[in-house]
């Protein structure tokens, strides 16, 4: 399942995803883990919480943004919540043009049982109909 935060710039969707991780981790059955492309949010985070910081990790591109993500979930069969902050920034491109990564991650979440909460920045009318479908 992929649920969706949305806002533009600067209204506060990084923290209602981290308040989101550290509310979802202490019921949580399986493992947390939250991606971002900085190291800003990473004392806010339950310890419980995977931080994951792809900026350490050269991610170029949605495809590649796309595989870091099915390798994490690959790694191990017990995750059950994935956070991804950012996905335009993180993949450098606009969000009209991410429908195959939010198709291949809808895949990923579906077969691993995987709850998996993304932040776009825009508002509701900027979102493309792909991402729509979400929220």
């Amino acid at each position: 399942m992929i649920k969706i935060i949305y806002g533009p710039k600067g209204t506060g969707k990084t923290k209602m995803l981290i308040d989101l991780a550290n509310k979802d981790v202490q019921d949580a059955k399986g493992l947390s883990v939250f991606i971002t492309d900085n190291k800003r949010c990473m004392y806010d985070l339950n310890r419980n919480v995977r931080f994951i910081d792809v900026s350490e990790y050269m991610i170029a591109g949605e495809d590649a943004l796309c595989g870091f993500v099915k390798g994490v979930a690959a790694c191990n069969s017990d995750h059950e919540y994935i956070y991804l902050d950012g996905i335009a920034r993180i993949s450098g491109k606009p969000i009209g043009e991410l429908g195959g990564i939010f198709y291949m991650l809808d895949k990923v979440a579906a077969q691993n049982g995987i709850t998996l909460t993304i932040t776009c920045s825009c508002s509701e009318e900027e979102l493309p109909d792909f991402v729509k479908k979400y929220l």
